[in-house]
């Protein structure tokens, strides 16, 4: 990978380990379901004039837009709004790589490989020692129905990795920003009659009616860099090189998500908590390298 498009794939980490700090400002003036029905409205209305509709079946972009742009994220805004550490939430969210091999097995007859059954016990008992600490921790108190929430979220966004996969054998010349534009004018919807559904007209007209300018800031990241610069870079990238030189990057969101939520949120970790990040880290990195290291190793001896 060159230097320019090593510099961009760190870029994209950064806007999306900050993601998550924005969110947290974001629901400080508005409640998550109108937030995330706002988010996606400024996504998709401008773009969808300009940039045209991928040729794929219609069941395939609503299965894609439902699961990856609606359910991850109403579930992710949910936990957050509750109370879920910003920082957390953004290592916890990654439980989408495990769930993602655990779908891919059952649907797509994909093989499973040692290492990763090792990397997914490994972050399991991480997240059990993550969901420890978070009992002692007043500052970074993880609630129990906050990391569900943040964990079925995760299984949101592998199931549409999953359709995504479907998609791109079936199509493969499909464009990445088409598609996450195009479904992303799915899910408005379903965000703004669940969110009158559950938030209730008063939330909705309070927060429109008073809406300040962190919001607005926090809506303008979320669809247009988060969304839009952050997809399309992210797509760029994958059509240019294998999988496995890009995806890897996507690891250090979780060290930047932490970073920036101590750093801008004052959310510090106790001991206990580090723990259970360097242990669900350690996890990750097994599932994603632990496979090919191997390979390396049985090449080499004689």
């Amino acid at each position: 990978m060159s230097l320019r498009d090593t510099l961009l794939a760190l870029l994209v980490v950064v806007i999306w380990g900050i993601n998550f700090v924005i969110i947290k400002v974001g629901l400080h003036g508005m409640p998550p379901l109108l937030l995330g029905g706002l988010r996606f409205l400024l996504v998709a209305l401008p773009a969808i004039l300009v940039i045209p509709a991928p040729k794929i079946p219609f069941k395939w972009l609503a299965l894609y837009a439902l699961t990856i742009s609606f359910l991850q994220f109403a579930f992710l805004f949910c936990a957050i709004n509750l109370g879920m550490p910003t920082g957390i939430a953004s290592l916890v969210l990654q439980s989408q790589v495990f769930f993602t091999i655990i779908l891919g097995t059952l649907f797509l007859s994909e093989k499973i490989k040692v290492t990763q059954i090792l990397g997914t016990l490994i972050a399991a008992a991480g997240m059990v020692v993550l969901a420890e600490g978070g009992m002692t921790n007043t500052l970074s108190a993880i609630p129990p129905l906050g990391l569900l929430l943040t964990l079925v979220a995760g299984l949101c966004w592998a199931l549409g990795n999953i359709t995504n996969k479907i998609i791109m054998t079936n199509a493969p010349k499909t464009p990445i920003l088409s598609l996450v534009v195009w479904s992303a004018l799915l899910p408005i919807i379903p965000f703004l009659l669940c969110s009158w559904l559950f938030e209730g007209q008063t939330a909705i007209a309070d927060s429109i009616v008073h809406i300040k300018a962190p919001t607005i800031f926090s809506l303008i990241y979320l669809a247009f860099i988060s969304t839009i610069i952050g997809y399309g870079l992210w797509g760029k990238l994958l059509s240019r090189y294998e999988t496995w030189r890009v995806t890897p990057f996507a690891l250090l969101v979780p060290v930047v998500g932490l970073t920036s939520a101590a750093l801008l949120l004052g959310e510090l970790l106790n001991r206990l908590q580090i723990i259970g990040v360097t242990v669900v880290m350690l996890g990750l990195l097994i599932n994603v390298f632990g496979g090919r290291l191997l390979n390396r190793r049985t090449v080499r001896q004689p």
